[in-house]
């Protein structure tokens, strides 16, 4: 989930940014510092986006620089549990598939693709059904669902998805589906359509022809 955060900054600014507007100068420190970042309990830092105020700063003894409180907005992407996200395949590997969610990427397990029995083709980087002869590839869109957690400031972030369920899966998967139960549901409306015409001319009477009278002399 992605939010807007407001948050509370003590920037070390260094001398070689002194003749800098002091905005300017703090927020492009602060991009180069945080963007890209992960915090366990705010999330991944995607963009600072503004610097609302800056105090006054002041000197540490033993360093040239000033520190200046300061309060800014980012713009932060932090996953949740089961919530439904969308990505695109950037890598498939004998044990799944890696997807780009925008600000982190996520592993779908082979077991979690579908319900179908996968073969992996590393020659043309796909995951191929046995029975479905559904594929997975570099590129795909998916829709996902997150089912494990883990955000470190190392680069071993993990976010678990699955697409065992329904309404998940390749986009293109979700978007067939769809289209075959419409043309399921209008078939059924024609059978349904058919059989009312049928009855209601089973029902219709009979219709009477009319002779002519003979004259009487």
């Amino acid at each position: 989930m992605y939010k807007i955060l407001t948050m509370q900054e003590e920037v070390r600014v260094p001398p070689t940014e002194f003749g800098k507007p002091i905005k300017e100068a703090i927020l492009q420190l602060l991009r180069s510092s945080y963007e890209g970042q992960v915090d366990k309990e705010s999330g991944v830092v995607v963009a600072v986006m503004d610097v609302l105020d800056v105090k006054e700063g002041y000197i540490k003894p033993g360093d040239g620089a000033a520190f200046h409180p300061t309060k800014y907005t980012a713009l932060i992407y932090k996953p949740e549990l089961h919530e439904v996200v969308e990505g695109i395949v950037i890598e498939i590997v004998e044990f799944g598939a890696f997807v780009n969610l925008g600000a982190i990427d996520g592993l779908i397990h082979i077991s979690q693709v579908t319900d179908d029995f996968l073969n992996y083709d590393g020659e043309n980087q796909r995951l191929q059904g046995k029975e479905s002869k559904k594929h997975l590839k570099v590129d795909d869109k998916v829709r996902a669902k997150i089912v494990a957690i883990s955000l470190k400031k190392s680069q071993s972030q993990k976010v678990g998805l699955t697409m065992r369920q329904p309404g998940l899966g390749n986009v293109e998967w979700i978007e067939e589906a769809v289209k075959k139960e419409a043309e399921k549901k209008e078939g059924k409306k024609k059978e349904i359509e058919k059989k009312e015409t049928e009855k209601k001319e089973t029902k219709k009477p009979a219709s009477k022809k009319k002779g002519k009278k003979a004259k009487s002399d």
